[in-house]
């Protein structure tokens, strides 16, 4: 069996998005549903579902984007703190 990068997908509240997706992404998301069905034994899933596992999926793995959002954070803290006002010596 394949090893996906999806395991289950939650049964959560719905949330109404408005996307518009070229065919053959669809058509691809489809194919990926059924596949993930397969591996566990559940239905497959709406393959719109499969959006925001996919989405959180990419951005945990993706090196470059930890690395800029860690400089950026870090650039952010060090630059608020040099204009938060400190304790006064007058």
């Amino acid at each position: 069996m394949a090893k996906l990068k999806l395991g289950p997908i939650p049964n959560d509240k719905l949330v109404k998005v408005a996307l518009s997706l070229p065919g053959a992404l669809h058509r691809d998301l489809v194919a990926y549903a059924e596949v993930l069905a397969r591996e566990t034994g559940q239905p497959a899933p709406d393959p719109v579902k499969l959006i925001v596992p996919m989405l959180e999926r990419f951005i945990a793995t993706d090196r470059e984007f930890a690395k800029a959002r860690r400089e950026t954070g870090s650039a952010a803290r060090i630059s608020a703190s040099q204009t938060a006002p400190g304790p006064s010596s007058v």
